[in-house]
């Protein structure tokens, strides 16, 4: 986290990707929920296009505002962002998958535990991100046998399927789903799994916009004019 000065007089909007819409609106009180912008999941499949269109949504916001974004370094698209006016609030992560989990350390434990894991979360089912849904739409356009090298170039070094889900409602809805991807992702070995997550994160991203004086090594704060730079996300 870089020094900051007290930015409570600074209007807040949130700037997230839609993997945490449910998350964010259960936390964020009324006056702020109001002042959340989204954006599709597909971007992750292109860092760049990460960078871009941040840039134009933070640059389009005419108040000198705090702007939280509800992203990780994410391969690093972050990287090159600038501020411009505003302070940039965002998770230290390398991608959203911390933030799901609750903390660093909870994904570090899992890391540690099966390196080669891909994650499912309600988020990215609904936003229909995963490799069956992936499979279709390049199966559509290539043909089989180019879409089972393309997937297989991609997946094939996976051990382990990761349903991550914050409540055991959540799991008895989504697993179907889930266990249908899990399915397909089996032609490489992947076992499945569920874990249940922590909300964590994603609440103290909503308190620390709050009061930015909370924020600690888990935040790194870009004042007005500064860039992100992947070294800031280093631990």
């Amino acid at each position: 986290m870089e020094a900051s000065n007290d930015h409570s007089e600074l209007p807040v909007v949130f700037l997230a990707c839609q993997v945490f819409q449910g998350l964010l609106e259960k936390y964020l009180p009324e006056e702020l929920s109001r002042h959340i912008i989204y954006k599709d999941y597909g971007l992750h499949r292109v860092p760049g296009q990460i960078r871009s269109t941040l840039q134009e949504v933070i640059d389009g916001i005419e108040e000198p505002s705090l702007i939280a974004l509800g992203y990780g370094l994410c391969g690093n698209g972050l990287s090159g962002i600038n501020a411009g006016i505003h302070t940039l609030l965002i998770p230290c992560v390398d991608d959203c998958i911390a933030m799901l989990l609750g903390s660093h350390k909870a994904y570090m434990t899992e890391f540690e535990a099966v390196p080669g894991t891909y994650y499912l979360s309600k988020g990215w089912l609904e936003s229909g991100s995963h490799p069956l849904k992936e499979y279709g739409e390049v199966l559509d356009k290539y043909g089989q046998d180019n879409a089972d090298w393309i997937m297989d170039q991609q997946y094939q070094n996976y051990q382990r399927l990761a349903m991550v889900a914050h409540s055991e409602e959540d799991l008895v809805i989504y697993r179907s789903q889930a266990q249908a991807v899990a399915e397909y992702c089996s032609r490489w070995g992947m076992r499945y799994q569920e874990i249940l997550g922590s909300d964590r994160y994603v609440r103290r991203l909503t308190e620390v916009a709050q009061k930015v004086s909370l924020a600690d090594e888990e935040f790194v704060l870009i004042p007005p004019g500064g860039t992100v730079k992947m070294e800031q996300f280093l631990r």
